[in-house]
């Protein structure tokens, strides 16, 4: 448990509150079934499911299903960990996957994946993003592939699933496409796009915020923060900040997701404009 002043503890507790209206206004609109929490397995997912678990207990409300994204390049201690605290917690958990590009790239990343021998839905969804090219190495955060990889199997995942309502562990302070953010957003039908409302519960929480809540209360979390890691995305192109564990790092001064792929990085307003989370 984090070493706390009684000042800091209220804090966190009136910003956990405020998590909770926004999962009661998500309740009081949908049927549990219709909901889904999107758990990556990071801390800050595994924070807006520990406030959700939380909000139905005090409620006598069911938890809703959870949904993770496998996109062919995973870290081993992050699909463990998802399948402990599932276990644990008692969450269902439900697995999404492009399998098409999966099969395509021989399951191998940096393989050519030739656009005819995807199906197609993969194929519009590469003539929406505006490639061009007979090919493209299969790479899991590649602007192509982060779309294809993530985008597409949500989507497709809301389609199958009609699901009406998403949970998402996003910040304000994470990544400045998401600075503006609204903790309720309704998102038209679009093309290759189903209407559904994505509710933010955390925005308030800066990165300090979390650790502090997640060492604090004993929310659980991926060994690899431990190990020097302050943000998780793919396994070959997320890399340590330091040696240090994420919560003794310079937060306020260093970029939170610098081990991330920085092209991605750069182009992440043009991928959320197309969906992606």
């Amino acid at each position: 448990m984090a070493d706390l002043k009684d000042e800091r503890i209220e804090e966190l507790k009136q910003k956990i509150e405020k998590s909770k209206e926004i999962f009661r206004s998500a309740f009081d609109r949908f049927d549990v079934k219709d909901m889904r929490l999107i758990w990556s397995g990071g801390k800050d997912s595994t924070l807006t499911l520990w406030i959700c678990q939380a909000f139905c207990n005090e409620n006598q409300l069911p938890v809703p299903r959870a949904f993770t994204i496998d996109e062919g390049d995973a870290f081993e201690e992050i699909d463990a960990f998802l399948n402990k605290y599932s276990e644990k917690w008692g969450i269902e958990l439900e697995w999404g996957k492009n399998e098409d590009v999966l099969k395509a790239a021989d399951y191998t990343l940096g393989a050519d994946v030739n656009v005819a021998d995807l199906n197609e839905r993969n194929r519009k969804e590469i003539k929406r993003i505006g490639f061009d090219l007979e090919k493209f190495p299969f790479e899991a955060e590649s602007y192509v592939g982060n779309h294809l990889m993530k985008t597409v199997v949500f989507n497709t995942y809301l389609e199958d699933n009609h699901i009406k309502a998403v949970f998402q562990g996003l910040r304000w302070d994470e990544q400045p496409a998401r600075e503006k953010d609204e903790y309720i957003e309704d998102v038209a039908e679009g093309d290759l796009t189903p209407a559904h409302t994505r509710y933010r519960p955390i925005l308030h929480f800066t990165e300090r915020d979390v650790w502090d809540a997640t060492l604090y209360f004993g929310i659980p979390f991926c060994p690899l923060y431990e190990q020097g890691y302050r943000s998780l995305g793919a396994k070959t192109t997320s890399t340590k900040s330091s040696d240090l564990p994420a919560w003794a790092q310079d937060i306020e001064n260093t970029e939170e997701r610098a081990g991330r792929r920085q092209d991605k990085e750069k182009t992440m307003a043009r991928l959320r404009m197309l969906g992606y989370m």
